[in-house]
């Protein structure tokens, strides 16, 4: 239970304030002449969508944080504020990097045509992207960004 809370808190409820404390003041105070209210990206997981069986509240924590954006899109979009998911599969960070090691790293890399894992770079490019101004209709969205190693 104490994985389940630090996990949910972590990927879930903390998130949920932080798009709570950032909505409200996007909404109180006016953005510069030509630029939308907001945009608020959050970072979910291909965990959401294909399951965790190893670490089942990871997995439960982003599928919440998916639902948490899209129903945010729902309610902030009348404020002038896109909220939008991305959704990366593995990326080549120090936090992955035993489990991009040797064998189970080589089978990881397998699962995309690509044979390779994300770059954070990869990923801090579709954020921005989503975080655009012009992105406004893809508020709602949940971006796959994993490489085709993980089709729905």
């Amino acid at each position: 239970m104490e994985v389940w809370q630090r996990t949910l808190a972590t990927n879930l409820l903390g998130p949920a304030n932080l798009t709570w404390q950032i909505a409200r003041h996007m909404i109180d105070v006016p953005p510069a002449e030509g630029l939308p209210v907001g945009r608020i990206v959050n970072v979910g997981s291909r965990g959401a969508y294909r399951g965790e069986p190893d670490i089942p509240a990871y997995g439960a924590s982003k599928a919440g944080l998916h639902s948490l954006g899209q129903s945010m899109a729902v309610r902030l979009g009348r404020h002038g504020i896109a909220v939008t998911s991305i959704a990366p599969g593995f990326i080549d960070t120090d936090m992955a990097a035993q489990g991009l090691a040797g064998e189970q790293g080589a089978r990881t890399r397998a699962q995309s045509p690509f044979d390779r894992v994300a770059r954070p770079e990869e990923v801090a490019e579709a954020i921005v992207a989503l975080a655009d101004p012009r992105a406004e209709w893809a508020s709602g969205a949940v971006l796959d960004f994993n490489g085709a190693s993980h089709l729905r």
